[in-house]
This record gives C-alpha cells, sequence and structure tokens, in this order.
C-alpha cells in the first residue's frame, strides 16, 4: 500500500445549481468566492461558446428578465 491512499481527496466544485434563478452579477460573486482564478464569461442563454475544455473557464448562460440578465442554466466549469 503507497503513502497516497492516505492523503485526503479534496474535491474542487465544478458546478453551480444553486445560483440558478439569481441575477447574474450575484452568481457571478458567489461563483469568485469559491473558484477565483475562474474565467467567468456571461452570455446569452442561445449564445453558441467554445467547445474545447478549460478548467479555468465557466460560462454564465442568461436571460433576461424584466431587463435583469438572470442565470438561465447551471453554470459548470468548461
Amino acid at each position: 500500500m503507497s503513502w497516497w491512499y492516505n492523503v485526503p481527496r479534496i474535491r474542487k466544485k465544478t458546478s453551480w445549481p444553486e445560483v440558478v434563478g439569481m441575477p447574474a452579477d450575484e452568481a457571478e460573486n458567489i461563483i469568485r468566492k469559491g473558484k477565483p482564478d475562474a474565467t467567468i464569461i456571461v452570455v446569452p442563454e442561445d449564445s453558441p461558446v467554445f467547445n474545447d475544455l478549460r478548467t479555468d473557464r465557466i460560462y454564465i448562460f442568461v436571460d433576461t428578465i424584466a431587463g435583469v440578465p438572470t442565470v438561465a442554466l447551471t453554470p459548470r466549469v468548461g
């Protein structure tokens, strides 16, 4: 048995379902608290985005409700 079996595994958060329905700026602040090094990009829900996987990028897909950009889909790392 190797020493690494005893090392605690730290799981980093990769999605934020709790921010769906929030204003985009509030959601961005919440995500930044947990992942301060991330590049966060706010885009309309139907926008095309890059398909390459980047662990430092998070898209926030929004729908505008009453003039306020609101999170429409769960933001995820990628």
